[in-house]
């Protein structure tokens, strides 16, 4: 008996850790593509206004399963709890995603819309530091490679984008700039929202894919303890 309610608990935290991982899975590419439908789409009606919140909860809920895992490690529970205040800062932001479609003109909510998506950047960053330090608790010694390759390098891209948007706000700022800059300042604001989204879409994918990755060692290693 001792050694079955040990190993029933690691059961009940391996599935939580699973259906929280399937959440961020499907999570990820639902939230942008419907953000993105709710935002710039002429044919958004009332009702969809809670489409950008449920994706967002979505992500929100797949993190709170992924902490009934190894609650005594202290570096991966840190990690799980700043992706999972950005998660619920995205989830308080969402409905503005809606508000945009409605007033897209409205400098607050289109301030709104930019903070959300430089959220939603924030938390693929912060996601990428859980993986990794899910992954160095699991017994995979390849998985733990290309985790921390693959997440330092989304990492590194995520870094990259933000310093990027940060820099064209901090020269928006700037009086006197050379008419060069100042053209190419306004091209660049009116495809700012859909380059934002083309570049996240490389790491967006190396995220899903790292998920993958560990969610099949996960099965890898309980189908083996089963045998």
């Amino acid at each position: 008996m001792p050694e079955i309610a040990p190993r029933a608990e690691l059961m009940r935290s391996l599935g939580r850790l699973v259906r929280g991982l399937s959440a961020l899975f499907w999570g990820l590419p639902l939230s942008l593509i419907t953000c993105v439908y709710v935002a710039t789409n002429e044919w958004v009606k009332p009702a969809h206004i809670f489409a950008p919140i449920a994706v967002t909860a979505l992500l929100y809920y797949g993190l709170n399963q992924l902490d009934s895992f190894q609650k005594q490690e202290r570096i991966w529970y840190e990690a799980l709890d700043r992706a999972k205040l950005v998660a619920l800062v995205n989830l308080g932001l969402s409905p503005f995603v809606f508000w945009y479609n409605r007033l897209p003109t409205h400098p607050f909510y289109e301030a709104a819309l930019f903070f959300l998506l430089i959220m939603g950047l924030i938390f693929l960053f912060t996601l990428n530091h859980v993986l990794q330090r899910l992954a160095a608790m699991l017994p995979d010694e390849t998985l733990r490679l290309e985790t921390r390759v693959f997440g330092n390098l989304n990492i590194t891209l995520l870094s990259a984008i933000l310093i990027l948007f940060i820099l064209f706000y901090v020269l928006l700022q700037l009086p006197n700039l050379p008419d060069f800059i100042v053209r190419s300042m306004r091209l660049f604001d009116l495809i700012r929202y859909w380059l934002l989204i083309f570049l996240i879409l490389l790491p967006l994918a190396m995220t899903m894919t790292l998920i993958w990755k560990i969610k099949e060692v996960i099965f890898a290693s309980v189908f083996s303890h089963e045998g």
